[in-house]
């Protein structure tokens, strides 16, 4: 057993809630701090500047996906390796995943940087509006790989159950960013563009305390080579590709809603950016989960013990309920002062009080998903997440916010996308029952690449 596979003994309870509450304070800090940008922007008394990061959120959301696949797949085959006993696999994995994650992330970020306006006009954008996002998106876009760096970095120290020093990488973005945007927005008058090249240190930031610990404590990268490249290409792609697809599901499905949302004008927009701003700063402990459940299954399931892995997912659906019970509690009575704080009136007022209500309540059902994607991916079925993930945010978005929003109107819309994503928790669910009632897993299941990385370290060794 490697020493530290530290998940395979131990409560996994006090395990989940450990690993959530550490890494929620690492998001937390990058999600506050954009809560903090927003309420800095409404201070400009401009609905538009508001409406833009909206839009221009939903386009962040969408490259941030990327980084969230590749980070997804360095976690959960460096958890494996660790699981399994195999610690100079689990570092071969970390190092060739980040180079990965970096090379085809620059060109994403590149693709898309190119095709800013067209992004944003899709989504319902126009007019001054339209001209803020895209300033906005232009120069924060091409800072990807530099946040994809801090995501891997984080991933992989998570996998080695760090949480703490995963947390601190974003801590310490959120702090450049804290420090940096009063000055920037307000100080240099720089608004829109000031509030940008915060994000962009920030993530500077996240990148350096990201990779520096596992050079320190965790005996670094290896040296790259051609053949190790070409070795982990098949299993960082085979569980990268459909957690891309998955990801990119989310903001797809977010772009529609936004669009739709924007029928009803810029107050509306606003107050789903809103929302949308206060929604990972209320639940960051269940986005924190599924990153944190993730090594605890894998790594149990790297090391064959079937019942912590069941264990595991029975524990991280407490745990959310719990979550839910408690912020929804403290939404509802913070409503007010939530709603005074942003100046909102009118329809942006409703839809804050919206989700301060039964919205806040209904996440739980969001964090059904989450949890079951970490298991899906971590239990060699990487595109059960991308079904549910394409279907939440298609079949399950499309039709029940079109048919919200002509009864309900602005309010109808967030109604929608919510009962859709009940529906497929429902089904996630009856997935996760399906995967884990099979046996035990073998060990070509546990990881179906160890026979050929073995085979190449003969190989190379042999050479």
């Amino acid at each position: 057993m490697s020493e530290r596979a530290v998940f395979l003994q131990g409560n996994l309870f006090r395990h989940i809630t450990v690993m959530s509450l550490t890494s929620s304070v690492g998001l937390m800090a990058v999600f506050l701090v954009d809560f903090v940008d927003m309420v800095f922007i409404s201070m400009l008394g401009k609905a538009e500047l508001a409406a833009a990061v909206g839009y221009a959120g939903a386009i962040l959301f969408f490259t941030s996906s990327f980084g969230i696949g590749m980070a997804i797949s360095a976690g959960a085959l460096v958890a494996r390796a660790l699981g399994s006993g195999d610690e100079a696999l689990a570092q071969q994995r970390a190092t060739n995943a980040l180079i990965y994650g970096v090379v085809f992330g620059a060109v994403f970020a590149f693709v898309v940087w190119l095709n800013l306006e067209g992004l944003a006009r899709l989504m319902g954008a126009s007019g001054e509006t339209l001209d803020l996002a895209v300033s906005y998106l232009s120069i924060i876009i091409p800072s990807l790989p530099l946040l994809l760096m801090g995501m891997v970095g984080g991933a992989i120290l998570r996998a080695h159950g760090d949480a703490k020093r995963a947390m601190m990488a974003t801590v310490w973005g959120g702090l450049v960013n804290a420090v940096l945007d009063p000055i920037l927005i307000f100080g240099l008058d720089l608004e829109l563009t000031g509030a940008a090249l915060a994000s962009v240190a920030a993530r500077v930031a996240i990148a350096f305390f990201g990779l520096l610990p596992i050079i320190l404590y965790y005996g670094g990268f290896r040296r790259p080579t051609l053949r190790g490249l070409s070795a982990d290409l098949p299993p960082v792609a085979t569980i990268a590709a459909p957690a891309i697809l998955t990801q990119l599901a989310t903001p797809i499905g977010q772009a529609y809603v936004t669009r739709s949302m924007a029928e009803f004008g810029e107050a509306a927009v606003a107050g789903m950016a809103i929302v949308a701003r206060m929604t990972p700063v209320a639940f960051g402990v269940l986005f924190a989960l599924s990153g944190a459940v993730g090594p605890i299954i894998g790594q149990n399931f790297g090391a064959r013990q079937n019942d912590r892995v069941r264990g595991a997912f029975r524990d991280a659906m407490i745990f959310t309920a719990l979550v839910v019970v408690f912020v929804a509690a403290v939404l509802f009575f913070l409503r007010g002062s939530i709603v005074s704080l942003f100046d909102a009136e009118g329809i942006t007022k409703e839809l804050v009080f919206l989700f301060c209500g039964p919205l806040a309540l209904a996440f739980f059902f969001n964090g059904v998903i989450f949890v079951g994607n970490a298991a899906f991916n971590n239990l060699g079925h990487p595109f059960y997440s991308t079904w549910i993930n394409w279907g939440r945010h298609t079949l399950g978005t499309i039709p029940f916010v079109l048919l919200g929003g002509y009864y309900f109107g602005a309010q109808g819309i967030l109604i929608g996308q919510t009962v859709g994503g009940i529906i497929f928790a429902c089904v996630t669910l009856l997935l996760v029952r399906k995967v884990l009632s099979s046996e035990a897993p073998s060990e070509k299941a546990a990881d179906p690449f160890a026979r050929q990385a073995r085979l190449f370290q003969l190989f190379h060794h042999r050479r």
